[in-house]
């Protein structure tokens, strides 16, 4: 599904002024007629006022408006799949989401910097495919290989330092879990881009490298953090509490490793990018991605998308008409069903 014209969204903003006036409007209505007679006396005098359908009637409109702001913006869903050829290189990002990488040594914190980076690179794609492994004291797997940038840019929003209970930096794991990542059917050129601050504790991981150079892929590291480092904060509802300390009780400084960074990209025949300046980084990642030769494969999209504006607006004009038509005194059926057992209390 895709949203055609976005910006009418915006209009939604008015459900709660429409509420707002609604309730102001109920106040001084409430309050003029206190001055008139007494709340007894006003049962007496328009006894078949409803109390509930003036309401009824706002949320009508209310509901007539959010369909027809729908409406505006015009969803289409796509009606047909097709399979197109591309020309690409498959690309996996591996983000260190370890606990070290919340360190605010670069502003907003490693892990946002990181972000920001593999959403810049990916704005900058043109028909490439990318996936996305999070990996701290082991590697899970994101999102698997695809066209769908949006996805690729939603999936990256939600990573966060406890998507992955087991702390530490397994490296390797994230490069021996890339190498299955890739398509065996197609032989396109693949590249593995490893953002992180270089701390590992998993080892070997000259040899993942080495293997991952073997099986065709192509490792660029970008290093996130600086060499003086800066202490790791332990947050609750995103507010810092204290710093991480060490058994002694000493504040923990987390540093940036650039050599193993350095070391991996050697053995796999790409090199290391200091992930500090976004600018530079996009830059040079373009220009490295350039030299690759790009490589036809088969992707699957939706096509003939339909327009879907009519059904909301329809609906729109349904919850108009009802509101038009409803009355603000009570209904007659609902009365004779007593359920409330009004006339029984009459009586009595």
């Amino acid at each position: 599904m895709i949203l055609e014209e976005k910006i009418y969204l915006w209009l939604l903003l008015l459900i709660p002024v429409v509420l707002l006036v609604y309730l102001i409007f109920r106040i001084w209505q409430k309050r003029a007629r206190s001055k008139f007679a007494k709340p007894e006396l006003l049962g007496y005098l328009s006894p078949n006022r409803s109390s509930f359908k003036p309401l009824l009637k706002v949320l009508l409109i209310v509901f007539a408006l959010a369909a027809l702001v729908v409406g505006l913006v015009n969803p289409k869903i796509g009606s047909q799949l097709e399979t197109v050829k591309r020309e690409g290189v498959d690309i996996v990002f591996a983000v260190d989401v370890s606990k070290s990488m919340e360190a605010e040594d670069i502003a907003p914190s490693r892990l946002e910097k990181s972000k920001q980076l593999v959403r810049q690179i990916i704005g900058n794609l043109g028909s490439d495919r990318v996936g996305i492994i999070a990996y701290a004291g082991s590697a899970f797997p994101q999102l698997p290989i695809t066209t769908d940038y949006g996805s690729a840019e939603m999936f990256l929003e939600s990573l966060n330092t406890d998507v992955i209970s087991s702390q530490g930096t397994a490296i390797g794991d994230a490069i021996d879990l890339a190498t299955g990542f890739f398509d065996d059917n197609q032989q396109t050129n693949r590249v593995m881009f490893i953002i992180s601050d270089g701390e590992d504790h998993g080892g070997n991981i000259e040899d993942m490298a080495r293997q991952a150079a073997e099986a065709g892929i192509r490792i660029y590291t970008i290093g996130v953090g600086t060499t003086k480092g800066g202490p790791i904060p332990i947050k609750r509802n995103g507010v810092i509490q204290n710093y991480k300390k060490d058994n002694q009780g000493e504040t923990v400084i987390t540093k940036l490793d650039p050599s193993t960074l350095q070391e991996i990209a050697e053995e796999a025949n790409g090199e290391y990018i200091d992930g500090n300046v976004t600018a530079e980084v996009t830059e040079k990642v373009q220009e490295e991605l350039l030299t690759i030769e790009k490589t036809e494969f088969e992707a699957k999209q939706f096509a003939d998308y339909k327009s879907q504006f009519q059904w909301f607006v329809g609906l729109a004009i349904l919850l108009l008409l009802l509101d038009v038509f409803m009355l603000e005194r009570k209904t007659g059926w609902i009365r004779r069903l007593n359920l409330f057992n009004e006339k029984r209390k009459t009586e009595e």
